[in-house]
């Protein structure tokens, strides 16, 4: 949760509108779904404490091909969920984004890796 509220500030001071936060689906939750640069962005967050933690590398490390494949269910069932008569954005206007959040072992934040358009 601090991971994900660290990244919706850094995206808001880019100018990007956060539409949904932690929306559940079938497949697992979308952490953060945001409007900017002219598109709906899906975007998943990976939180790592920088010391004495166990599994991938960086945070961005933990999105390998199966994270990705839920993501797109996530978010096509997110699209489906709109209201009716809500315009649903073209596909080219659609863009899945990662942020790997690293904070101290005290909680502090050591650095926010931000990749636009990941895959």
């Amino acid at each position: 949760m601090q991971g994900e509220r660290i990244a919706a500030a850094h995206l808001a001071e880019r100018g990007f509108q956060v539409l949904e936060r932690n929306f559940r689906t079938r497949y697992g939750e979308l952490d953060l779904v945001l409007a900017g640069e002219g598109c709906i962005v899906f975007c998943e967050v990976k939180t790592r404490v920088g010391a004495g933690r166990s599994g991938p590398a960086g945070a961005l490390d933990a999105i390998g091909p199966g994270k990705r494949r839920k993501l797109r269910a996530m978010a096509a069932q997110w699209l489906r969920c709109r209201p009716p008569g809500t315009a649903r954005p073209l596909r080219s206007r659609l863009r899945f984004d990662a942020i790997g959040v690293t904070l101290s072992p005290a909680g502090a934040v050591i650095s926010v890796e931000h990749v636009p358009d990941a895959f």
